[in-house]
């Protein structure tokens, strides 16, 4: 199980991504085992990242914080930083990233390393600082790591296009093309059209970007399908056709700001704005904020889990959980469980992990 995550990701293929993840959780719970769950649980909550459920990946990161509290084993980072780095977290991703490459370092430990710059890259290519991005993702890709060099050399080509290094978008759009290629799916040619458009121009990146589009909207990667969207949208209001590309713009900004993508959603935000259109940036209401606790409650419990049912999973009693969910009905302004799924929802809107 530990090698099937990775190498699904390798592949390309998004169905045993997810599948494996799933049934790798399953097992862990039903035969109580402490030592692997957390890693299972941070793998899945990476598929759940790229399906754009940022919500369900930070539940997941702090059930497996728990356990690794309670049990006293190592804690893995890493998806919690590349989660921070989506949400545009800038001083957290950051001052996890070095701290991350900072113990990886004295262990040894070369994927770790990767994962951070992986995050860092994501962060800084949200946040269109693409010289720091094109730095940390070719750092990162030193490691080649297997199951994370695809996520760094996706990230790479934008890095080095937006940053004026078409030698550098060359290189790797060869490398990315060898992988995508012999894979096939949906999900790798979808990235590698949306790779090949922002390094081209004309009717042929025009096509590609529709390709990539069509393609990621045929699978779960939520987050990938928009950022497609984005770059065609500013591509397209480059080109001065300023009503195709609010089109596009509108349903990346919808997206990226729904699901919590901050920096990315205020890059479309930024676009649409000098296409004419009026845009509202978003903002944290404090009667939402949940706490970390208080979300991974909610979330089960909108799964349909019993109050000890939830206590078993977060490792605390049937009272606390009752306590949590007081909480989260006050700061909600909810009276019941049934009213937890659009709250949450809005919640998650208002970019709490929700």
């Amino acid at each position: 199980m530990l090698l099937a995550w990775p190498a699904a990701h390798e592949v390309w293929d998004e169905e045993s991504w997810d599948l494996v993840t799933e049934r790798a959780v399953s097992l862990a719970r039903d035969a109580g085992a402490l030592t692997v769950l957390p890693a299972f649980l941070l793998y899945r909550a990476a598929v759940e990242i790229y399906a754009g459920e940022f919500g369900a990946a930070s539940v997941l990161t702090s059930e497996a914080d728990a356990i690794v509290e309670a049990t006293g084993n190592t804690r893995w980072q890493g998806t919690s930083l590349l989660l921070a780095a989506w949400r545009g977290q800038e001083a957290p991703t950051l001052a996890m990233a070095d701290a991350s490459i900072r113990a990886a370092t004295a262990r040894g430990e070369g994927r770790a390393i990767c994962m951070a710059e992986l995050s860092r890259t994501v962060l800084h290519n949200g946040l269109g600082r693409y010289e720091d991005a094109l730095a940390a993702a070719q750092r990162g890709c030193e490691f080649e790591d297997f199951g994370m060099v695809n996520w760094l050399l996706t990230e790479l080509v934008e890095a080095a296009v937006r940053a004026g290094r078409p030698d550098v978008a060359t290189t790797t759009l060869a490398l990315l093309e060898e992988r995508t290629r012999a894979a096939g799916t949906d999900w790798a040619l979808g990235v590698l059209a949306r790779s090949r458009a922002l390094a081209d121009a004309g009717e042929a990146a025009d096509s590609l970007y529709r390709e990539a589009i069509e393609r990621l909207t045929r699978t779960r990667l939520v987050v990938h399908r928009a950022r497609a969207q984005l770059v065609y949208g500013e591509w397209l209001r480059r080109e001065s056709r300023r009503v195709d590309a609010r089109e596009q713009l509108r349903s990346a900004h919808e997206t990226l700001a729904r699901i919590g993508a901050d920096a990315f959603a205020e890059r479309a935000r930024r676009e649409l704005v000098a296409t004419g259109e009026t845009v509202r940036r978003r903002t944290v209401e404090t009667l939402y904020e949940l706490t970390a606790q208080e979300a991974q409650v909610a979330q089960l419990a909108l799964d349909g889990h019993t109050n000890p049912e939830i206590g078993a999973q977060l490792f605390i009693s049937p009272r606390t959980v009752e306590y949590h969910m007081r909480k989260v009905f006050t700061k909600l302004d909810i009276r019941s469980r049934k009213e937890l799924r659009g709250a949450l929802r809005y919640a998650g809107q208002a970019g709490v992990p929700a």
